[in-house]
């Protein structure tokens, strides 16, 4: 069983335009779906059984109407996370209603929504999760859309994981994109912080991620691809050649992500049949 724990799709009548800006980013050598979720739930079944959608509300005014979506296209292979965008003026409700509709969790990008992850605009998103259960996704250190600021950087998600211990915090691309060296300097001791793999397999080394599985442990790290820029069998093969235990790797493939989906294997392999 593979959970892939980081994956993007969007609605049909943006997706199109969503890819051709973002692929025009010079890290971004290849796409491989079209942007939607039904070709997202197809790719998915060249190396994952499940993926976790992670929307992304880059303007207040999208955010009902990606939530709508992501509730609507959460099942089958497909599990979805929500957004909620710092600016919005009904962000507590908007995250009872996440809830409520069984999503787990929410996706901030702070380059993309134009925050820094430590401004206290910020904290009403952080005090409702930590009270309602809801996990929180960041993207973690670089992104090219913000190539000179760094918006979400190692240290402020070890203050903000101190700062709210019950809040489930998942640090993208290995807790800081291109940042690891920062990621082991100052995540250390924070129960409440998971990383993933996304798009990790393609910039990083072998050594480098042996490191951080060993600092953070392997009940703490997730797969992730960050398709449709990556596939999830390229950071399966790069888990694969590390020196650790298969029991080590079943946890990274999918045991870790159903206990932060609060789901059992049999209901995995359910909604992998769907």
């Amino acid at each position: 069983m593979y959970v892939d724990f980081h994956i993007h799709a969007y609605a049909q009548k943006i997706a199109a335009r969503a890819i051709e800006t973002l692929r025009a980013c010079p890290e971004v050598e290849y796409v491989y779906t079209d942007g939607t979720i039904g070709s997202a739930r197809t790719a998915l079944k060249g190396g994952a059984d499940i993926g976790v959608v992670l929307p992304i509300a880059t303007k207040p005014t999208q955010t009902a109407t990606i939530n709508d979506w992501a509730i609507k296209h959460n099942h089958g292979n497909v599990f979805c996370f929500g957004t909620v965008h710092p600016a919005n003026d009904n962000i507590e409700q908007e995250l009872e209603r996440i809830a409520q509709a069984g999503l787990k969790g929410i996706k901030l990008h702070p380059d993309y929504q134009g925050f820094f992850m430590f401004e206290q605009c910020a904290e009403p998103i952080y005090k409702k999760c930590e009270q309602l259960g809801l996990a929180v996704s960041f993207h973690m250190g670089y992104d090219p859309v913000s190539n000179r600021t760094r918006r979400a950087m190692p240290c402020d998600l070890a203050a903000l994981a101190e700062k709210h211990p019950a809040l489930t915090l998942i640090g993208a691309h290995m807790g800081g994109m291109s940042n690891w060296e920062r990621v082991l300097h100052y995540i250390k001791g924070a129960d409440n912080v998971y990383l993933d793999t996304a798009f990790c397999a393609e910039f990083i080394t072998d050594e480098m991620m042996m490191r951080l599985i060993e600092q953070f442990g392997e009940d703490k790290i997730l797969l992730g691809s960050d398709l449709p820029w990556s596939l999830p069998q390229t950071q399966i093969d790069m888990i694969e050649r590390l020196n650790i235990s298969d029991t080590a790797k079943q946890k990274i493939y999918w045991q870790n992500a159903a206990r932060l989906l609060g789901v059992t294997l049999d209901e995995l392999k359910v909604r992998a049949e769907l």
